[in-house]
């Protein structure tokens, strides 16, 4: 007998028996769906935070007070212990930190201010003082208008980048450009409108206005804290570029060899780290579901086959009386088991693929090639390691027994 004709067999044995091996096949089909579905989940969520959380913009790492991938315990010492980055530090690494391609720095307004135009509010807006390389850095792109000169920044000029909501908000059918706003009663005039980037996860990220770093210091606070981000020409030189920006605060904080860095370089790597941690458990529990829902779906197709075997008694002594060998009763009834397994991942993947695309309507959800090769190639493992024991017991039949098995 040919794989082929054992292959065709199976398929007849479940086109004869499709209730039976609807049921047979269950545990594989929940198995290879959550399967594909969870790996469907997190590769999408994967793609979705590399894209709007973790992307910083490209070849660069930002110069914080904290390490953002730390535990609770750990993030409470470096509370304790590090210090504040300040516009002398940003100074300080733009005047002796070589290689960079651009240098920037950001702080953020923290206090709730509303921004007002004609009587008109909105609350909550991303107040941020930035240098002006900031805008070659950050995901932020001009729209229309420009973003505020190297003039302005030095001269703390009253200028503003805003996003679409405030545009949506304020000035729906008209220009903004050159429209002054208020930011906590203070006029700031309108010189450019970011490109819309949308929401990440619900949040919108187009509610900002960005000022001169130098304004910020002026009308609201004098010693902001920063965020300074540095970009490298290209990722090889990103190591290198973070040694030095490390070894350049060590020495200005005069942090001696054995202690410990009272500030954190954090970059894209270290977010994506963080969330690899994490879906890793997840990922984990879900294979130790499934390895339960595959043993116990492994164990109902062994006891199909066996009792298979029982029902084809007569027919495994006429194939032995006219010349078939062991190991031909033994492949037909191995392939027998994983066409049926295989049979079930088919049906799995494309229950899997339905419910991915559902999820990605109202979530995320991308199915990556190899967990649907994964799938497919578990189910029809557990197939063929399953049959094997009845595909044994049946090659071990003796043929005078088994042509008596009939009558």
């Amino acid at each position: 007998m040919t794989a082929r004709e054992a292959f065709w067999i199976a398929i007849e044995a479940l086109r004869a028996h499709k209730l039976r091996s609807f049921l047979t096949l269950l545990g594989v089909v929940i198995a290879t769906t959550t399967l594909i579905v969870v790996m469907s989940v997190i590769n999408g969520m994967n793609l979705y935070i590399a894209t709007h959380i973790a992307n910083l913009g490209a070849n660069v790492f930002i110069l914080d007070q904290f390490n953002w991938a730390t535990s609770d315990e750990e993030w409470l010492k470096e509370r304790r212990r590090n210090k504040p980055i300040k516009l002398e530090d940003y100074s300080f690494l733009k005047e002796n930190l070589r290689g960079y391609k651009n240098i920037g720095a950001t702080a953020w307004f923290r206090n709730s201010f509303a921004v007002r135009y004609e009587g008109r509010a909105m609350y909550d807006v991303q107040i941020r003082g930035e240098t002006p390389s900031m805008i070659d850095m950050e995901q932020e792109q001009v729209g229309t208008g420009r973003y505020f000169s190297q003039a302005e920044y030095e001269h703390s000029a009253p200028v503003c980048f805003i996003g679409r909501d405030l545009v949506d908000e304020f000035f729906p059918n008209v220009d903004p450009l050159g429209k002054v706003i208020e930011v906590d009663g203070l006029p700031f005039r309108i010189v450019g409108v970011a490109q819309k980037i949308g929401k990440t996860l619900g949040q919108s990220q187009d509610d900002f206005a960005q000022i001169p770093l130098t304004t910020l210091q002026k009308f609201y606070s004098a010693r902001p804290r920063l965020q300074v981000h540095v970009q490298a020409g290209n990722a090889g030189q990103m190591l290198e570029l973070e040694d030095q920006v490390r070894a350049l605060m060590r020495a200005r904080h005069h942090i001696s060899y054995q202690q410990t860095d009272d500030f954190g370089i954090n970059a894209s790597q270290t977010i994506m780290g963080l969330w690899e941690r994490l879906t890793g458990s997840l990922f984990a529990i879900t294979i130790g579901i499934l390895a339960v829902f595959m043993v116990v779906g492994g164990i109902v197709i062994m006891n199909i086959m066996l009792a298979s075997v029982t029902e084809r008694t007569h027919e495994i002594g006429i194939r032995k009386s006219l010349g078939a060998r062991r190991r031909d009763i033994l492949m037909q009834f191995v392939i027998e088991s994983g066409v049926m397994a295989g049979a079930g991942g088919v049906i799995g993947v494309a229950l899997a693929l339905i419910i991915a695309k559902l999820v990605d309507m109202v979530f995320t959800a991308s199915v990556p090639l190899n967990a649907v090769l994964a799938g497919l190639m578990l189910s029809t493992g557990v197939g063929l390691f399953f049959g094997i024991y009845p595909a044994n017991r049946a090659s071990k039949l003796d043929p005078i027994e088994a042509l008596r098995t009939e009558a």
